[in-house]
Protein backbone atom coordinates (compact mmCIF):
# COMPACT_ATOMS: atom_id res chain seq x y z
CA UNK A 1 0.00 0.00 0.00
CA UNK A 2 0.87 3.65 -0.64
CA UNK A 3 2.39 4.87 2.14
CA UNK A 4 -0.36 8.09 4.18
CA UNK A 5 -2.94 6.22 1.50
CA UNK A 6 -6.09 6.01 3.64
CA UNK A 7 -8.86 4.70 1.90
CA UNK A 8 -12.07 5.59 3.75
CA UNK A 9 -13.93 3.22 2.40
CA UNK A 10 -11.92 0.62 3.23
CA UNK A 11 -12.42 1.34 6.84
CA UNK A 12 -15.12 -1.04 7.01
CA UNK A 13 -12.52 -3.85 6.94
CA UNK A 14 -14.99 -6.41 7.73
CA UNK A 15 -17.00 -6.11 4.77
CA UNK A 16 -13.10 -6.25 2.61
CA UNK A 17 -12.89 -9.66 1.07
CA UNK A 18 -8.93 -9.27 0.85
CA UNK A 19 -6.55 -10.37 3.16
CA UNK A 20 -2.73 -9.79 3.48
CA UNK A 21 -2.07 -13.56 4.51
CA UNK A 22 -3.44 -15.09 1.28
CA UNK A 23 -2.44 -12.40 -1.18
CA UNK A 24 -0.68 -13.25 -4.24
CA UNK A 25 1.41 -11.24 -6.50
CA UNK A 26 0.16 -12.01 -10.60
CA UNK A 27 2.33 -10.52 -13.23
CA UNK A 28 0.06 -9.85 -16.24
CA UNK A 29 2.24 -9.18 -20.49
CA UNK A 30 -1.10 -8.48 -22.44
CA UNK A 31 -0.68 -10.03 -25.96
CA UNK A 32 -4.02 -8.22 -27.20
CA UNK A 33 -6.49 -5.26 -26.83
CA UNK A 34 -10.17 -4.74 -26.91
CA UNK A 35 -12.42 -2.51 -27.99
CA UNK A 36 -15.42 -1.86 -25.72
CA UNK A 37 -16.21 -2.43 -22.27
CA UNK A 38 -18.60 -5.32 -22.18
CA UNK A 39 -19.04 -8.82 -20.57
CA UNK A 40 -16.45 -10.90 -22.29
CA UNK A 41 -14.59 -13.97 -20.93
CA UNK A 42 -11.63 -13.04 -18.42
CA UNK A 43 -7.59 -12.92 -19.51
CA UNK A 44 -7.24 -13.19 -15.76
CA UNK A 45 -8.43 -14.02 -12.65
CA UNK A 46 -7.30 -12.82 -9.55
CA UNK A 47 -8.29 -12.87 -5.62
CA UNK A 48 -9.26 -9.95 -3.87
CA UNK A 49 -6.29 -8.81 -1.83
CA UNK A 50 -4.19 -9.76 -4.55
CA UNK A 51 -1.80 -7.24 -6.87
CA UNK A 52 -0.89 -7.66 -10.37
CA UNK A 53 2.22 -5.87 -11.97
CA UNK A 54 0.62 -5.18 -15.93
CA UNK A 55 1.14 -2.68 -18.29
CA UNK A 56 -0.78 -0.94 -21.01
CA UNK A 57 -0.88 -2.48 -24.32
CA UNK A 58 0.72 -1.31 -27.58
CA UNK A 59 1.83 -3.22 -30.72
CA UNK A 60 4.23 -1.99 -33.61
CA UNK A 61 2.74 0.56 -35.68
CA UNK A 62 -0.17 1.28 -33.55
CA UNK A 63 -1.47 5.15 -32.19
CA UNK A 64 1.49 5.82 -30.72
CA UNK A 65 3.97 5.19 -33.53
CA UNK A 66 5.56 8.63 -34.42
CA UNK A 67 5.70 7.84 -37.58
CA UNK A 68 2.75 5.71 -38.85
CA UNK A 69 -0.48 6.80 -36.73
CA UNK A 70 -1.76 4.18 -36.65
CA UNK A 71 -5.19 2.03 -35.09
CA UNK A 72 -5.64 2.22 -31.34
CA UNK A 73 -4.68 -0.68 -29.25
CA UNK A 74 -7.73 -0.99 -27.66
CA UNK A 75 -7.11 -1.61 -23.93
CA UNK A 76 -6.74 -4.50 -21.61
CA UNK A 77 -8.80 -7.09 -19.57
CA UNK A 78 -11.27 -7.74 -18.22
CA UNK A 79 -9.42 -9.40 -15.26
CA UNK A 80 -12.41 -11.01 -12.82
CA UNK A 81 -11.91 -10.73 -8.71
CA UNK A 82 -13.48 -13.53 -7.53
CA UNK A 83 -16.04 -12.72 -5.14
CA UNK A 84 -17.31 -9.84 -6.37
CA UNK A 85 -20.79 -9.68 -7.09
CA UNK A 86 -23.48 -7.21 -8.68
CA UNK A 87 -24.13 -4.79 -5.62
CA UNK A 88 -20.51 -4.66 -4.26
CA UNK A 89 -18.05 -2.07 -4.59
CA UNK A 90 -14.46 -2.91 -6.37
CA UNK A 91 -11.65 -0.98 -4.89
CA UNK A 92 -8.76 -0.22 -7.39
CA UNK A 93 -5.37 0.91 -5.45
CA UNK A 94 -2.96 2.02 -8.43
CA UNK A 95 0.16 1.26 -6.41
CA UNK A 96 3.24 2.19 -9.54
CA UNK A 97 2.19 3.87 -12.78
CA UNK A 98 5.25 5.03 -14.76
CA UNK A 99 6.35 5.43 -18.48
CA UNK A 100 7.69 2.73 -20.02
CA UNK A 101 8.71 4.41 -23.41
CA UNK A 102 10.76 7.64 -24.35
CA UNK A 103 8.14 9.33 -26.52
CA UNK A 104 4.13 10.82 -26.17
CA UNK A 105 2.27 11.61 -29.14
CA UNK A 106 -0.83 13.76 -29.32
CA UNK A 107 -3.26 14.17 -32.59
CA UNK A 108 -4.92 17.16 -33.54
CA UNK A 109 -7.62 16.06 -36.21
CA UNK A 110 -9.85 17.57 -38.56
CA UNK A 111 -13.33 16.84 -37.36
CA UNK A 112 -12.42 14.45 -34.41
CA UNK A 113 -12.94 15.27 -30.59
CA UNK A 114 -11.88 19.08 -29.49
CA UNK A 115 -12.98 21.13 -26.62
CA UNK A 116 -13.08 24.64 -28.36
CA UNK A 117 -13.04 23.83 -32.20
CA UNK A 118 -15.79 21.68 -34.68
CA UNK A 119 -15.54 18.49 -33.88
CA UNK A 120 -17.33 15.39 -35.47
CA UNK A 121 -20.42 16.18 -32.91
CA UNK A 122 -20.39 19.86 -33.04
CA UNK A 123 -20.49 22.33 -36.21
CA UNK A 124 -18.86 25.65 -36.29
CA UNK A 125 -19.24 28.45 -38.76
CA UNK A 126 -15.05 28.00 -39.11
CA UNK A 127 -13.10 25.58 -41.23
CA UNK A 128 -11.94 22.55 -39.09
CA UNK A 129 -8.58 22.73 -37.60
CA UNK A 130 -5.56 21.43 -39.62
CA UNK A 131 -4.43 17.96 -38.77
CA UNK A 132 -1.12 18.17 -36.41
CA UNK A 133 1.26 14.97 -34.87
CA UNK A 134 2.92 16.43 -31.65
CA UNK A 135 5.33 14.30 -30.71
CA UNK A 136 6.76 14.44 -27.37
CA UNK A 137 10.10 13.61 -25.71
CA UNK A 138 9.40 11.72 -22.76
CA UNK A 139 12.43 12.24 -19.95
CA UNK A 140 12.03 9.44 -17.56
CA UNK A 141 14.58 9.90 -15.37
CA UNK A 142 13.68 13.50 -14.89
CA UNK A 143 9.99 12.77 -15.83
CA UNK A 144 9.36 15.81 -17.93
CA UNK A 145 7.85 15.43 -21.72
CA UNK A 146 9.65 18.09 -24.01
CA UNK A 147 8.42 19.33 -27.78
CA UNK A 148 10.06 21.30 -30.21
CA UNK A 149 7.78 24.15 -30.70
CA UNK A 150 9.81 26.43 -33.72
CA UNK A 151 6.93 28.48 -34.79
CA UNK A 152 6.13 30.04 -31.34
CA UNK A 153 9.16 32.67 -29.81
CA UNK A 154 9.87 30.00 -27.36
CA UNK A 155 10.76 27.41 -29.34
CA UNK A 156 10.75 24.28 -27.21
CA UNK A 157 8.91 23.60 -23.78
CA UNK A 158 9.56 21.71 -21.14
CA UNK A 159 6.71 19.91 -18.71
CA UNK A 160 6.67 18.12 -15.65
CA UNK A 161 4.87 15.02 -16.05
CA UNK A 162 1.90 13.86 -14.16
CA UNK A 163 0.82 10.30 -15.36
CA UNK A 164 -2.87 8.84 -15.49
CA UNK A 165 -4.88 6.37 -16.95
CA UNK A 166 -7.78 7.93 -18.91
CA UNK A 167 -9.44 4.42 -19.14
CA UNK A 168 -10.38 2.18 -15.74
CA UNK A 169 -13.98 0.69 -16.25
CA UNK A 170 -15.80 -2.58 -14.88
CA UNK A 171 -18.04 -4.33 -17.47
CA UNK A 172 -21.32 -1.96 -17.69
CA UNK A 173 -24.81 -3.09 -16.14
CA UNK A 174 -27.17 -6.28 -18.08
CA UNK A 175 -25.95 -6.68 -21.70
CA UNK A 176 -24.81 -2.72 -22.43
CA UNK A 177 -21.23 -2.78 -24.75
CA UNK A 178 -19.53 0.92 -24.76
CA UNK A 179 -17.05 1.21 -27.32
CA UNK A 180 -13.41 2.33 -25.53
CA UNK A 181 -14.04 6.48 -25.97
CA UNK A 182 -17.06 6.79 -24.06
CA UNK A 183 -17.26 7.18 -20.19
CA UNK A 184 -20.02 6.38 -17.70
CA UNK A 185 -21.47 5.38 -14.49
CA UNK A 186 -19.07 1.91 -15.47
CA UNK A 187 -16.03 4.31 -15.02
CA UNK A 188 -14.75 3.88 -18.70
CA UNK A 189 -12.92 6.92 -21.11
CA UNK A 190 -13.45 9.35 -17.96
CA UNK A 191 -9.75 10.95 -18.69
CA UNK A 192 -9.56 12.33 -14.88
CA UNK A 193 -6.35 13.15 -14.28
CA UNK A 194 -6.39 12.12 -10.75
CA UNK A 195 -6.21 8.91 -11.56
CA UNK A 196 -3.03 8.33 -11.02
CA UNK A 197 -0.35 6.86 -8.81
CA UNK A 198 -1.21 6.68 -5.33
CA UNK A 199 -5.26 7.02 -5.98
CA UNK A 200 -7.68 4.53 -5.06
CA UNK A 201 -10.60 3.89 -7.03
CA UNK A 202 -14.02 2.54 -6.59
CA UNK A 203 -16.28 1.12 -9.08
CA UNK A 204 -20.13 -0.40 -8.98
CA UNK A 205 -19.94 -4.13 -9.42
CA UNK A 206 -22.79 -5.15 -12.25
CA UNK A 207 -21.51 -9.03 -13.18
CA UNK A 208 -19.79 -11.47 -10.96
CA UNK A 209 -15.95 -10.87 -10.79
CA UNK A 210 -16.45 -7.17 -12.35
CA UNK A 211 -14.99 -7.37 -14.99
CA UNK A 212 -12.28 -4.93 -14.40
CA UNK A 213 -10.30 -3.19 -17.98
CA UNK A 214 -7.58 -0.26 -17.84
CA UNK A 215 -5.81 1.70 -20.59
CA UNK A 216 -5.20 4.77 -22.36
CA UNK A 217 -2.45 6.22 -20.28
CA UNK A 218 -1.12 10.02 -20.30
CA UNK A 219 2.24 10.97 -19.36
CA UNK A 220 0.58 14.44 -18.49
CA UNK A 221 -2.62 16.06 -19.54
CA UNK A 222 -4.76 19.38 -18.70
CA UNK A 223 -8.01 19.93 -17.47
CA UNK A 224 -10.92 19.23 -20.31
CA UNK A 225 -8.52 17.64 -22.49
CA UNK A 226 -9.06 20.47 -25.22
CA UNK A 227 -7.67 19.09 -27.94
CA UNK A 228 -9.16 15.47 -27.42
CA UNK A 229 -5.49 14.12 -27.07
CA UNK A 230 -3.23 14.54 -23.48
CA UNK A 231 0.58 12.95 -23.92
CA UNK A 232 -0.55 9.47 -25.44
CA UNK A 233 2.18 6.44 -24.28
CA UNK A 234 2.28 3.35 -22.87
CA UNK A 235 3.15 2.68 -18.95
CA UNK A 236 4.25 -0.08 -16.61
CA UNK A 237 1.38 -0.16 -13.82
CA UNK A 238 0.38 -2.18 -10.54
CA UNK A 239 -2.98 -2.61 -9.19
CA UNK A 240 -4.22 -3.70 -5.89
CA UNK A 241 -7.63 -5.35 -5.81
CA UNK A 242 -10.27 -5.60 -3.29
CA UNK A 243 -13.93 -6.28 -2.69
CA UNK A 244 -16.20 -4.25 -0.36
CA UNK A 245 -19.18 -6.50 -0.06
CA UNK A 246 -22.84 -5.26 0.03
CA UNK A 247 -21.65 -1.59 -0.41
CA UNK A 248 -23.17 -0.44 -3.28
CA UNK A 249 -22.37 3.50 -5.53
CA UNK A 250 -23.84 4.06 -8.24
CA UNK A 251 -20.85 5.78 -10.01
CA UNK A 252 -17.70 6.19 -9.97
CA UNK A 253 -15.33 7.12 -7.00
CA UNK A 254 -11.93 8.49 -6.55
CA UNK A 255 -9.50 9.00 -3.48
CA UNK A 256 -5.77 10.27 -2.60
CA UNK A 257 -4.58 11.40 0.39
CA UNK A 258 -5.85 15.04 -0.42
CA UNK A 259 -9.60 14.17 -1.50
CA UNK A 260 -12.07 12.27 -1.57
CA UNK A 261 -14.09 12.23 -5.31
CA UNK A 262 -17.45 11.32 -7.67
CA UNK A 263 -17.11 11.37 -11.37
CA UNK A 264 -19.83 12.01 -13.33
CA UNK A 265 -20.31 11.28 -16.67
CA UNK A 266 -22.82 12.89 -19.55
CA UNK A 267 -23.95 15.73 -21.65
CA UNK A 268 -24.62 18.58 -21.06
CA UNK A 269 -21.64 19.18 -19.13
CA UNK A 270 -24.15 20.97 -16.41
CA UNK A 271 -25.70 17.07 -15.66
CA UNK A 272 -22.35 15.60 -15.07
CA UNK A 273 -21.72 18.32 -12.55
CA UNK A 274 -24.74 17.65 -10.76
CA UNK A 275 -24.41 13.97 -10.91
CA UNK A 276 -20.68 14.26 -9.34
CA UNK A 277 -22.24 16.67 -6.59
CA UNK A 278 -25.09 14.48 -5.65
CA UNK A 279 -23.47 11.52 -5.25
CA UNK A 280 -20.55 13.27 -3.60
CA UNK A 281 -22.91 14.72 -0.82
CA UNK A 282 -24.57 11.75 -0.50
CA UNK A 283 -21.25 9.75 0.40
CA UNK A 284 -20.91 12.55 3.03
CA UNK A 285 -24.19 11.99 4.40
CA UNK A 286 -23.46 7.92 4.33
CA UNK A 287 -20.26 7.37 5.47
CA UNK A 288 -19.33 10.93 7.30
CA UNK A 289 -22.50 11.15 9.71
CA UNK A 290 -23.38 14.93 7.86
CA UNK A 291 -27.14 15.78 7.52
CA UNK A 292 -28.21 16.22 4.09
CA UNK A 293 -28.44 19.84 4.15
CA UNK A 294 -25.44 20.45 6.07
CA UNK A 295 -23.94 18.40 3.29
CA UNK A 296 -24.88 20.34 0.56
CA UNK A 297 -23.85 23.43 2.39
CA UNK A 298 -20.37 22.24 3.02
CA UNK A 299 -20.01 21.29 0.13
CA UNK A 300 -20.96 24.43 -1.68
CA UNK A 301 -18.31 26.18 0.12
CA UNK A 302 -15.43 23.56 0.17
CA UNK A 303 -16.20 21.57 -3.01
CA UNK A 304 -13.44 21.60 -5.96
CA UNK A 305 -14.16 20.52 -9.29
CA UNK A 306 -12.20 19.40 -11.94
CA UNK A 307 -13.81 19.72 -15.68
CA UNK A 308 -11.90 16.47 -16.64
CA UNK A 309 -12.82 15.88 -20.17
CA UNK A 310 -14.99 18.07 -22.67
CA UNK A 311 -13.84 15.76 -25.73
CA UNK A 312 -15.52 12.53 -25.13
CA UNK A 313 -19.29 11.21 -26.40
CA UNK A 314 -19.84 11.75 -22.39
CA UNK A 315 -18.28 14.70 -20.82
CA UNK A 316 -16.61 13.86 -17.02
CA UNK A 317 -16.81 16.31 -14.13
CA UNK A 318 -15.12 15.23 -10.53
CA UNK A 319 -16.24 17.15 -7.90
CA UNK A 320 -13.92 16.59 -4.68
CA UNK A 321 -14.05 17.21 -1.04
CA UNK A 322 -11.03 18.21 1.01
CA UNK A 323 -10.11 14.97 3.36
CA UNK A 324 -8.96 17.90 6.14
CA UNK A 325 -12.13 18.33 6.87
CA UNK A 326 -13.81 15.10 7.14
CA UNK A 327 -14.91 14.19 10.52
CA UNK A 328 -14.05 10.98 11.66
CA UNK A 329 -16.48 7.91 9.94
CA UNK A 330 -19.51 6.91 11.42
CA UNK A 331 -21.48 3.53 11.30
CA UNK A 332 -21.94 2.76 7.58
CA UNK A 333 -25.31 3.57 6.98
CA UNK A 334 -27.53 1.96 3.65
CA UNK A 335 -26.24 3.29 0.33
Amino acid sequence: MIPRMRSALLAMAVLVLGTAASAETHKYKPTAGVPTFAVRPPVLTIKPGDTVETETFSRPGDYYDPKVAGPWPGEVGPFAIEGAAPGDTLVVRILKLTPNRDIAVSNVRPNGISGVAADNRTRMLNEPLPPRRYVWRIDRARMTGVLDIPASASKRIELPLAPMLGRVAVAPAGEQVWEGLWPGDFGGNMDASDVGQGATVYLPVFHPGALFYFGDFHALQGDGEIAGSGLESTADVTFQFDVIKGKAIRWPRIETDEHIMVAGSIRPLVDAFRIAYVELIEWLVADYGFDKMDAYQIASQAGVVRVANVVDPNYTVVAKFPKRFLPPRTAPRSP
